[in-house]
């Protein structure tokens, strides 16, 4: 039997517009409850996302 492996998994890389960020944050705002830690690991996610989009525009790439 063969052991396969799965690339990790995450959503920075599902969030190529501002519109995937707000769409995102909407949900996190309506799933997160009293839970800020659910909040701050959602903005960490969109603060990479943003990171890669400004790289790629700046470098005249696309993700």
């Amino acid at each position: 039997m063969t052991e396969e492996t799965f690339a990790r998994y995450d959503s920075a890389d599902y969030l190529r517009t501002e519109e995937d960020i707000a769409a995102y944050l909407e949900a996190v705002m309506a799933e997160a409850g009293d839970d800020p830690a659910y909040v701050a690991r959602a903005l960490s996610v969109v603060a990479r996302a943003r990171n890669m989009i400004a790289l790629s525009r700046e470098m005249g790439m696309s993700r």
